[in-house]
């Protein structure tokens, strides 16, 4: 079994003096490692602890491509975001599920959901 999370580092902590500039920063990576037309369903789909095989997730989120799950899934791998695990059988077993950071963002994507129904 192979585990890719170890990569990640510890969880990042809000810095409380930031400056407009800084904030704005921050928001603007954080909205980076995001974009994508796939990554919130993904992220979704594997909130709550779920771990999804790759054919799983590809039957839940109709209309992506295998091409563009595998991009979107390797971006979020490699931000820390899901982590991968490959089981050595044949044939290969891999299996998805988000990080304890990736997890993370749950609350914060909830808060922005909940935000963006109350618009006028």
């Amino acid at each position: 079994m192979t585990r890719t999370d170890k990569k990640v580092g510890d969880l990042p902590r809000s810095n409380q003096g930031h400056t407009p500039l800084t904030a704005a920063e921050g928001l603007e990576t954080a909205f980076r490692l995001l974009e994508g037309r796939w990554k919130f369903l993904i992220l979704f789909h594997l909130f709550g602890g779920s771990v999804l095989r790759f054919s799983e997730l590809e039957r839940a989120i109709p209309g992506v491509s295998q091409k563009m799950l595998t991009q979107q899934l390797r971006q979020l791998e490699a931000d820390g975001i899901v982590a991968r695990m490959v089981y050595p059988e044949v044939p290969p077993k891999v299996e998805y599920r988000l990080t304890e950071w990736g997890q993370s963002l749950c609350p914060a994507l909830d808060a922005l959901l909940a935000w963006a129904e109350r618009k006028p």
